[in-house]
């Protein structure tokens, strides 16, 4: 059985359709011809190589202790839900707060939360139109009215650094695991080696072809859908020893909704994602 993984035109008439069918089945799909622009995402990224490029002295300025889980996150700092290896990335969380942004930044971060977050408010709503009428019927509230005014919704800025060799055994980029949000939303990383599994455990690439958004499911649309859209494990996996030697850079957005939206369970959207990020060593 082939893993059915689409590729959806976002000026389509059927792409509400289509994107909503490969999340049900694949619990991910790849949106082209979207509104992001080519420039933006580009010099994101340039912005990236400067700001994680900086010493290590630097970069710790950025670290938040005044408010969890926001601002600068140094290597190791991460692990998988099931792993005890930490994740061979550092990180920076950007919650739509430019006062603290660095400045190797500019505007550019802003401007690129603001047209990503138009992007997703489109895709809810294809979502919306196209899940079957019982969960359709028992949504607590449309799918986009749950992020408006969230300000949990983030854009995480990786860097996954050249591999020395002396890494601890077993770790990698970004070990196997789901993502908490309802969806995350993924530029074109600067590199490959995102990976999904199947129903059968087999591992799949995820194309990252220049100007593409790789989209996937995370646990809390999961939840809101009675398990109609699957949060798929997926993964970062360590590059060929010829590209060991070079940095990948990726910026997902990372949709949430608002605190109070009610899961199908009783939980609100915040007791969830605060159980999560104790999970994964984030709070």
């Amino acid at each position: 059985m082939s893993f059915d993984l689409l590729t959806v035109d976002f000026t389509s008439p059927n792409a509400g359709k289509e994107f909503t069918h490969s999340l049900h089945h694949t619990g991910f799909a790849v949106i082209k011809n979207h509104p992001l622009p080519a420039d933006l995402v580009e010099e994101v990224y340039a912005n990236c190589q400067n700001f994680f490029g900086q010493p290590e002295e630097y970069k710790r300025r950025y670290i938040r202790h005044d408010v969890p889980n926001r601002g600068y996150f140094p290597p190791l700092s991460e692990n998988a839900k099931y792993s005890n290896v930490k994740d061979l990335k550092e990180f920076y969380h950007y919650f739509n707060d430019p006062e603290y942004l660095p400045k190797e930044f500019g505007q550019n971060l802003q401007k690129l939360y603001q047209e990503m977050h138009a992007i997703a408010s489109k895709a809810l709503s294809w979502i919306e139109d196209n899940l079957p009428a019982h969960l359709r019927e028992a949504l607590c509230m449309p799918l986009k009215d749950m992020i408006v005014n969230s300000d949990r919704t983030l854009i995480r800025l990786i860097h996954y650094p050249p591999l020395t060799g002396n890494e601890e055994e077993n770790a990698v980029r970004a070990a196997a695991h789901e993502d908490i949000g309802m969806l995350t939303f993924l530029p074109a990383a600067t590199a490959k080696g995102l990976q999904v599994k199947d129903s059968q455990g087999n591992w799949h690439e995820v194309p990252c072809d220049h100007g593409t958004i790789a989209v996937n499911t995370g646990d809390t649309l999961t939840a809101i859908t009675q398990g109609y859209l699957p949060a798929t494990t997926h993964c970062v996996v360590n590059p060929d020893p010829e590209m060991a030697k070079t940095s990948r850079f990726s910026m997902p957005l990372f949709l949430h909704p608002q605190d109070d939206v009610r899961l199908p369970d009783g939980r609100t959207a915040k007791d969830y994602l605060m159980q999560r990020l104790k999970e994964i060593g984030l709070a």
